[in-house]
């Protein structure tokens, strides 16, 4: 049942977060190497912010591209992604996993957390020759 909740967390639908966050919501962000994002958001408006943050950084270029997901006890949902985006004209992949806690059918906090430090610059072939 938790992950038919998370599969309807779409952070581009503001009214679809609305349908699934709970009042207190918090985003744990956990990325020394973007220690301009870090930090916790509360609630809707915070996850909110911290997305258009990222699309305002990465010019638009941010996706996530979902990988595995699988339910840990009651509460839990652990995701692996594979987050691309564009950083100083620099396309990136970066593996993350989100924690997910869901508590009485709504999702009450997440933690982000990108491994930023094995993240892969993607060369095009004109750029390798």
């Amino acid at each position: 049942m938790n992950i038919s909740i998370l599969k309807r967390f779409n952070p581009e639908d503001p009214n679809s977060l609305a349908e699934v966050l709970a009042e207190d919501f918090v985003w744990h962000y956990i990325n020394p190497k973007l220690s301009e994002l870090e930090g916790d958001y509360f609630g809707l408006s915070g996850l909110t912010d911290f997305f258009q943050k990222i699309k305002d950084l990465t010019k638009g270029s941010f996706k996530v591209n979902p990988i595995s997901i699988m339910p840990i006890g009651d509460e839990l949902i652990i995701t692996h992604v594979i987050d691309s985006l564009s950083l100083e004209s620099k396309p990136i992949e970066i593996d993350a996993v989100v924690v997910w806690c869901i508590i009485d059918g709504m999702i009450k906090e997440a933690w982000d957390i990108p491994i930023a430090h094995t993240a892969k610059i993607i060369t095009t072939v004109k750029e390798k020759q």
